[in-house]
């Protein structure tokens, strides 16, 4: 750790904790209230900002306890020169469905110019923060914990660019809700490089967006930023996000509780395939089915007896994207013992079972699965009748070197 030039105790360098078990409920009495990066960025009275042209990079997500957002604060502050806003995926404001943004205007409530960073990336999106005069970068988006979820990689295109640009880049930290005890899953093939995971990281990387920005930093970037990266206070590893006080913002239209996030990062697998991820439902990616299929697959999900959930044969009606407006069978997710819970394995088991007990199972024709696990080898060993223990046990290599790094990066116990 180290102070700022303001004082202002941010990470730096190697930290190298241990992940550890999770925190029961009963031993949060009595701890310090978890404080996010903005709030103590704010109790310093923005001294990391004094004397600098500010712009954020930010969505709905970015909000203090109390509900405000985070620019509507700011904006209303002497001591903040804020300048300009930049939107991810689905917006500033969160207007856009997947797949969209919100371009470029005024923001009415504040008037300030917001500039699109969606899909946009290397010089284009440094000529962009150029453009809007900002001296220093401020990130301060919730993730929700999965290498496929694209805010990280805004995170990462704009630390690219803002090093092009020349500009200073401030990390404002926010919890994992799903925990930061381990790394799970298969590590990406850099020959699968895309928006949904740009660098070799594990699918569920367990890290904060503080710990990721140092991380990239220290192994990816060709010409590092300036980074600085202000850390929680109050967060431990094991906590979910229930434990933090804090309120529960969508991060994209479907991802609406922490309950979503905890399977996310193996359910948006059915992503890859012709059976809907629950899209067009109010439990995304807990509801997984098509036409067609019945109640042989919960039974087969079941008999994996994959640890901390059970399945439920279901019946769903999307309101949009997959199968819209039409009746679907498949399973719902019944986590039971999220500290048991492995929504990796838990992803491929159904992959698994879904392709063994229904004749229509389909990957999607531009093999998406591939970009999604970040290689080949899930897809085409799940074809070749491997079953949920060597898919798994296939990837354990590279994710254990992934740890190996990982660990020089971690800022919390």
């Amino acid at each position: 750790m180290s102070l700022s030039r303001r004082g202002l105790l941010v990470a730096g360098g190697a930290a190298g904790a241990l992940a550890s078990a999770s925190v029961p409920a009963s031993a949060h009495a009595g701890r310090a209230r978890l404080r996010t990066g903005f709030e103590r960025l704010a109790a310093d009275g923005y001294g990391l900002l004094s004397g600098e042209r500010v712009g954020v990079v930010t969505n709905p997500t970015g909000i203090t306890r109390d509900a405000r957002h985070i620019v509507d604060v700011m904006h209303a502050d002497d001591r903040v020169d804020l300048v300009a806003v930049f939107g991810p995926e689905h917006g500033f404001r969160g207007t856009a469905q997947a797949g969209g943004s919100e371009g470029r205007y005024d923001d009415p409530a504040t008037g300030l110019p917001v500039y699109d960073t969606y899909l946009k990336s290397g010089q284009a999106l440094a000529d962009i923060f150029t453009a809007s005069g900002v001296g220093t970068i401020v990130f301060d988006i919730q993730d929700v914990g999965a290498r496929f979820y694209t805010y990280i990689w805004t995170l990462y295109d704009c630390m690219v660019a803002a090093a092009l640009a020349g500009k200073r880049f401030v990390v404002l930290d926010r919890p994992n809700p799903v925990t930061g005890r381990a790394a799970l899953g298969p590590v990406l093939d850099k020959e699968f490089a895309t928006f949904v995971g740009r660098e070799p990281i594990a699918q569920a990387h367990g890290m904060t967006v503080t710990e990721l920005a140092r991380l990239f930093n220290g192994e990816f970037l060709k010409a590092p930023v300036e980074l600085e990266t202000v850390r929680m206070s109050g967060w431990r590893r094991g906590d979910f996000y229930d434990a933090t006080g804090l309120p529960w913002v969508p991060p994209s239209p479907n991802m609406p509780t922490p309950d979503t996030a905890l399977v996310y990062a193996g359910t948006c697998l059915f992503e890859g395939t012709n059976l809907s991820e629950g899209r067009g439902t109010t439990r995304p990616f807990e509801l997984l089915g098509a036409e067609g299929i019945d109640r042989a697959w919960a039974a087969a999900a079941n008999g994996l007896e994959l640890p901390g959930v059970r399945f439920r044969e279901a019946y769903f009606a999307p309101t949009f994207s997959k199968f819209q407006g039409k009746t679907v069978g498949g399973v719902q997710l019944h986590v039971h013992d999220r500290e048991a819970f492995d929504p990796l394995r838990t992803g491929i088991g159904l992959l698994v079972t879904a392709k063994r007990s229904w004749s229509g199972f389909a990957w999607r024709p531009d093999n998406w699965i591939d970009k999604l696990t970040g290689s080949t080898r899930v897809r085409t060993m799940i074809d070749a009748g491997a079953g949920t223990d060597e898919v798994v046990g296939a990837w354990q290599r590279d994710l254990a070197t992934f740890r190996a790094v990982r660990q020089r990066y971690l800022a919390y116990r």
